[in-house]
Protein backbone atom coordinates (compact mmCIF):
# COMPACT_ATOMS: atom_id res chain seq x y z
CA UNK A 1 0.00 0.00 0.00
CA UNK A 2 1.44 3.43 -0.90
CA UNK A 3 2.78 5.55 1.92
CA UNK A 4 1.61 9.08 2.63
CA UNK A 5 4.60 10.63 0.87
CA UNK A 6 3.84 8.69 -2.33
CA UNK A 7 0.22 9.86 -2.28
CA UNK A 8 1.37 13.44 -1.63
CA UNK A 9 3.68 13.33 -4.66
CA UNK A 10 0.97 11.86 -6.88
CA UNK A 11 -1.58 14.44 -5.73
CA UNK A 12 0.94 17.21 -6.43
CA UNK A 13 1.35 15.99 -10.02
CA UNK A 14 -2.41 15.75 -10.49
CA UNK A 15 -2.92 19.24 -9.07
CA UNK A 16 -0.28 20.72 -11.39
CA UNK A 17 -1.87 19.06 -14.42
CA UNK A 18 -5.55 19.66 -13.66
CA UNK A 19 -6.14 22.51 -11.20
CA UNK A 20 -7.47 25.72 -12.67
CA UNK A 21 -8.32 24.11 -16.01
CA UNK A 22 -11.65 23.11 -17.51
CA UNK A 23 -12.16 19.40 -18.16
CA UNK A 24 -12.61 18.48 -21.81
CA UNK A 25 -12.64 14.77 -21.12
CA UNK A 26 -14.30 12.82 -18.33
CA UNK A 27 -14.74 9.07 -18.12
CA UNK A 28 -15.47 7.26 -14.85
CA UNK A 29 -15.40 3.53 -15.52
CA UNK A 30 -17.27 2.24 -12.49
CA UNK A 31 -20.91 1.21 -12.83
CA UNK A 32 -22.38 3.63 -10.31
CA UNK A 33 -20.83 6.71 -11.91
CA UNK A 34 -20.40 5.60 -15.53
CA UNK A 35 -22.93 8.15 -16.76
CA UNK A 36 -21.48 11.08 -14.82
CA UNK A 37 -20.12 13.79 -17.12
CA UNK A 38 -17.70 16.33 -15.64
CA UNK A 39 -16.71 17.99 -18.89
CA UNK A 40 -17.11 21.76 -18.91
CA UNK A 41 -16.30 21.99 -15.20
CA UNK A 42 -13.02 23.34 -13.83
CA UNK A 43 -10.88 21.32 -11.42
CA UNK A 44 -10.37 23.47 -8.34
CA UNK A 45 -7.67 21.46 -6.56
CA UNK A 46 -6.37 17.98 -5.84
CA UNK A 47 -5.83 17.48 -2.13
CA UNK A 48 -4.27 14.43 -0.46
CA UNK A 49 -5.75 13.37 2.88
CA UNK A 50 -3.69 10.58 4.38
CA UNK A 51 -3.77 8.00 1.59
CA UNK A 52 -6.91 9.42 -0.04
CA UNK A 53 -7.21 11.73 -3.06
CA UNK A 54 -9.84 14.47 -3.08
CA UNK A 55 -10.19 16.01 -6.55
CA UNK A 56 -12.49 18.97 -6.07
CA UNK A 57 -14.45 20.08 -9.09
CA UNK A 58 -16.49 23.18 -9.89
CA UNK A 59 -20.11 22.88 -8.84
CA UNK A 60 -19.51 21.45 -5.38
CA UNK A 61 -18.33 17.99 -6.46
CA UNK A 62 -15.40 15.87 -5.27
CA UNK A 63 -13.96 12.80 -6.97
CA UNK A 64 -12.70 10.61 -4.13
CA UNK A 65 -10.15 7.88 -4.87
CA UNK A 66 -7.82 5.58 -2.97
CA UNK A 67 -4.95 3.49 -4.38
CA UNK A 68 -4.85 0.72 -1.76
CA UNK A 69 -2.33 -1.91 -2.91
CA UNK A 70 -2.21 -1.68 -6.70
CA UNK A 71 -3.84 1.55 -7.85
CA UNK A 72 -2.10 4.51 -9.45
CA UNK A 73 -2.79 7.87 -11.01
CA UNK A 74 -0.67 8.70 -14.06
CA UNK A 75 -0.39 12.06 -15.81
CA UNK A 76 0.36 12.26 -19.54
CA UNK A 77 0.85 15.14 -21.93
CA UNK A 78 -1.98 15.49 -24.40
CA UNK A 79 -1.46 13.04 -27.24
CA UNK A 80 1.17 10.99 -25.38
CA UNK A 81 0.90 7.21 -25.19
CA UNK A 82 -0.55 5.93 -21.90
CA UNK A 83 1.74 3.46 -20.14
CA UNK A 84 0.12 2.65 -16.80
CA UNK A 85 -1.31 -0.72 -17.77
CA UNK A 86 -3.82 -2.37 -20.14
CA UNK A 87 -6.95 -0.44 -21.06
CA UNK A 88 -9.24 -2.77 -19.12
CA UNK A 89 -7.53 -1.65 -15.87
CA UNK A 90 -8.41 2.02 -16.38
CA UNK A 91 -11.03 3.27 -13.94
CA UNK A 92 -10.95 7.05 -14.51
CA UNK A 93 -9.87 9.55 -17.16
CA UNK A 94 -9.79 13.31 -16.57
CA UNK A 95 -8.41 15.49 -19.34
CA UNK A 96 -7.90 19.05 -20.52
CA UNK A 97 -6.20 20.36 -23.68
CA UNK A 98 -2.74 20.01 -22.08
CA UNK A 99 -2.81 16.91 -19.87
CA UNK A 100 -4.68 13.69 -19.25
CA UNK A 101 -4.84 12.03 -15.84
CA UNK A 102 -5.53 8.29 -15.96
CA UNK A 103 -6.43 6.23 -12.90
CA UNK A 104 -5.41 2.58 -13.11
CA UNK A 105 -6.74 -0.24 -10.90
CA UNK A 106 -8.43 2.20 -8.52
CA UNK A 107 -10.32 0.08 -5.97
CA UNK A 108 -12.07 3.15 -4.57
CA UNK A 109 -13.60 5.72 -6.91
CA UNK A 110 -16.69 7.72 -6.09
CA UNK A 111 -18.24 11.05 -6.91
CA UNK A 112 -19.75 12.92 -3.98
CA UNK A 113 -20.65 16.40 -2.87
CA UNK A 114 -17.70 18.35 -1.54
CA UNK A 115 -19.79 19.13 1.52
CA UNK A 116 -19.90 15.37 2.22
CA UNK A 117 -16.13 14.72 2.15
CA UNK A 118 -16.17 14.06 5.86
CA UNK A 119 -18.14 10.91 5.12
CA UNK A 120 -15.09 9.33 3.45
CA UNK A 121 -12.15 10.92 5.30
CA UNK A 122 -13.66 12.13 8.56
CA UNK A 123 -12.52 8.98 10.38
CA UNK A 124 -8.85 9.70 9.72
CA UNK A 125 -6.47 10.84 12.42
CA UNK A 126 -4.18 13.86 12.03
CA UNK A 127 -2.49 13.89 8.62
CA UNK A 128 1.31 13.78 8.85
CA UNK A 129 1.60 15.89 5.68
CA UNK A 130 -1.58 17.89 6.06
CA UNK A 131 -2.56 21.23 7.57
CA UNK A 132 -4.48 19.46 10.34
CA UNK A 133 -1.37 17.77 11.79
CA UNK A 134 -1.61 17.63 15.58
CA UNK A 135 1.17 15.61 17.26
CA UNK A 136 -0.50 15.62 20.66
CA UNK A 137 -3.74 14.22 19.24
CA UNK A 138 -1.84 11.62 17.23
CA UNK A 139 0.00 10.42 20.33
CA UNK A 140 -3.21 10.36 22.37
CA UNK A 141 -4.84 8.25 19.64
CA UNK A 142 -1.94 5.79 19.59
CA UNK A 143 -1.96 5.43 23.37
CA UNK A 144 -5.74 5.01 23.48
CA UNK A 145 -5.34 1.24 23.22
CA UNK A 146 -2.20 0.46 25.28
CA UNK A 147 -2.43 -3.29 24.64
CA UNK A 148 -2.33 -2.92 20.88
CA UNK A 149 1.00 -3.81 19.16
CA UNK A 150 2.98 -0.78 18.05
CA UNK A 151 3.06 -1.82 14.39
CA UNK A 152 -0.70 -2.29 14.19
CA UNK A 153 -1.33 1.04 15.90
CA UNK A 154 0.93 2.86 13.44
CA UNK A 155 -0.89 1.40 10.42
CA UNK A 156 -4.32 2.37 11.77
CA UNK A 157 -5.15 5.53 9.83
CA UNK A 158 -7.65 6.50 12.53
CA UNK A 159 -4.68 7.19 14.82
CA UNK A 160 -2.57 9.20 12.39
CA UNK A 161 -2.81 9.27 8.62
CA UNK A 162 -0.02 8.54 6.18
CA UNK A 163 2.03 5.65 7.56
CA UNK A 164 2.27 2.48 5.49
CA UNK A 165 4.14 -0.76 5.91
CA UNK A 166 7.56 0.68 5.02
CA UNK A 167 7.41 3.52 7.52
CA UNK A 168 5.92 1.21 10.13
CA UNK A 169 9.01 -0.99 10.08
CA UNK A 170 11.43 1.93 9.84
CA UNK A 171 9.80 3.87 12.68
CA UNK A 172 9.86 0.86 14.96
CA UNK A 173 13.57 0.48 14.24
CA UNK A 174 14.28 4.13 14.99
CA UNK A 175 12.31 3.82 18.23
CA UNK A 176 14.27 0.71 19.22
CA UNK A 177 11.10 -1.34 19.68
CA UNK A 178 9.74 -4.38 17.87
CA UNK A 179 6.44 -3.90 16.01
CA UNK A 180 4.84 -6.39 18.43
CA UNK A 181 5.61 -4.35 21.56
CA UNK A 182 2.33 -3.14 23.12
CA UNK A 183 1.89 0.62 22.77
CA UNK A 184 1.60 0.98 26.53
CA UNK A 185 4.98 -0.73 27.01
CA UNK A 186 6.84 1.75 24.83
CA UNK A 187 8.97 3.90 27.18
CA UNK A 188 7.39 7.32 27.70
CA UNK A 189 10.35 9.24 26.31
CA UNK A 190 10.31 7.24 23.08
CA UNK A 191 6.53 7.45 22.77
CA UNK A 192 6.73 11.23 23.13
CA UNK A 193 9.17 11.40 20.20
CA UNK A 194 7.15 9.14 17.91
CA UNK A 195 4.93 11.77 16.22
CA UNK A 196 7.87 14.10 15.53
CA UNK A 197 10.02 11.29 14.11
CA UNK A 198 7.18 10.10 11.88
CA UNK A 199 6.54 13.58 10.54
CA UNK A 200 10.24 14.20 9.95
CA UNK A 201 10.55 11.02 7.87
CA UNK A 202 7.54 11.73 5.66
CA UNK A 203 8.39 15.40 5.18
CA UNK A 204 11.97 14.54 4.26
CA UNK A 205 10.75 12.15 1.57
CA UNK A 206 7.71 13.85 0.10
CA UNK A 207 9.78 15.47 -2.67
CA UNK A 208 12.35 12.69 -3.12
CA UNK A 209 12.17 10.24 -6.04
CA UNK A 210 13.76 7.54 -3.86
CA UNK A 211 12.64 7.14 -0.26
CA UNK A 212 15.40 7.20 2.36
CA UNK A 213 15.27 6.88 6.13
CA UNK A 214 19.00 6.41 6.67
CA UNK A 215 20.60 9.33 4.86
CA UNK A 216 23.03 6.83 3.29
CA UNK A 217 23.33 6.64 -0.46
CA UNK A 218 22.72 3.12 -1.70
CA UNK A 219 21.46 2.01 1.72
CA UNK A 220 18.15 3.80 1.80
CA UNK A 221 16.28 1.83 4.48
CA UNK A 222 17.35 0.42 7.82
CA UNK A 223 15.25 -2.75 7.88
CA UNK A 224 12.38 -2.83 5.40
CA UNK A 225 13.01 -5.35 2.63
CA UNK A 226 16.47 -6.17 3.97
CA UNK A 227 16.00 -9.63 5.51
CA UNK A 228 18.22 -11.57 5.96
CA UNK A 229 21.00 -9.05 5.30
CA UNK A 230 22.99 -7.57 8.21
CA UNK A 231 21.63 -4.64 10.21
CA UNK A 232 23.32 -1.40 9.19
CA UNK A 233 24.04 -0.66 12.86
CA UNK A 234 24.94 -3.94 14.55
CA UNK A 235 25.33 -6.45 11.66
CA UNK A 236 22.77 -8.84 13.14
CA UNK A 237 20.65 -10.53 10.48
CA UNK A 238 17.42 -8.60 9.81
CA UNK A 239 14.33 -10.73 10.33
CA UNK A 240 10.90 -10.67 8.73
CA UNK A 241 7.51 -12.00 9.85
CA UNK A 242 3.87 -11.35 9.10
CA UNK A 243 1.89 -8.91 11.21
CA UNK A 244 -1.75 -7.98 10.78
CA UNK A 245 -3.12 -4.48 10.38
CA UNK A 246 -6.77 -5.28 10.92
CA UNK A 247 -7.36 -6.27 7.29
CA UNK A 248 -4.50 -8.50 6.17
CA UNK A 249 -1.08 -9.83 7.15
CA UNK A 250 1.85 -7.71 6.05
CA UNK A 251 5.60 -8.49 5.95
CA UNK A 252 7.24 -6.73 8.88
CA UNK A 253 11.00 -6.27 9.28
CA UNK A 254 13.07 -5.72 12.40
CA UNK A 255 16.49 -6.16 13.96
CA UNK A 256 16.36 -8.60 16.89
CA UNK A 257 19.38 -6.92 18.50
CA UNK A 258 18.58 -3.20 18.08
CA UNK A 259 14.87 -3.52 18.85
CA UNK A 260 13.48 -4.77 22.13
CA UNK A 261 10.13 -6.40 22.74
CA UNK A 262 8.20 -9.50 21.71
CA UNK A 263 8.50 -10.95 18.21
CA UNK A 264 7.61 -14.20 16.42
CA UNK A 265 10.13 -16.95 17.08
CA UNK A 266 12.17 -18.23 14.14
CA UNK A 267 10.34 -21.15 12.61
CA UNK A 268 6.93 -20.00 13.87
CA UNK A 269 3.99 -19.80 11.42
CA UNK A 270 4.30 -16.01 11.18
CA UNK A 271 8.04 -16.05 10.43
CA UNK A 272 9.19 -15.95 6.84
CA UNK A 273 12.21 -17.66 5.33
CA UNK A 274 14.06 -16.10 2.39
CA UNK A 275 15.90 -17.67 -0.54
CA UNK A 276 19.43 -18.60 0.46
CA UNK A 277 18.58 -18.74 4.16
CA UNK A 278 18.76 -22.18 5.72
CA UNK A 279 16.00 -23.39 8.05
CA UNK A 280 16.68 -22.08 11.53
CA UNK A 281 16.52 -24.29 14.64
CA UNK A 282 14.27 -22.88 17.38
CA UNK A 283 16.07 -20.36 19.57
CA UNK A 284 18.76 -19.60 17.00
CA UNK A 285 19.13 -16.36 15.03
CA UNK A 286 18.81 -16.69 11.24
CA UNK A 287 22.12 -16.94 9.42
CA UNK A 288 22.36 -14.75 6.31
CA UNK A 289 23.69 -16.13 3.03
CA UNK A 290 27.36 -15.64 2.22
CA UNK A 291 28.31 -12.11 1.18
CA UNK A 292 24.97 -10.67 2.24
CA UNK A 293 24.99 -6.89 2.03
Amino acid sequence: MPEGDTVWQSAKRLHAALAGKVLTRSDLRVPKFATADLTGRAVLDVTPRGKHFLTRIEGGLTLHSHLRMDGSWRVFAAGARWTGGPAHQIRAILGNPEHTAVGYRLPVLELLRTADEDRVVGHLGPDLLGPDWDPDQALANLLGDPARPLGEALLDQRNLAGIGNVYKSELCFLLGATPWLPMGALPADRAAKLPAVAKKLLEANRDRPIRSTTGRRGQDLFVYGRAPRPCLRCRTSIRVADQGDGSRERPTYWCPHCQTGPAPAPGSPAARRHPGQAPTPPGKAPVPPDKAQ
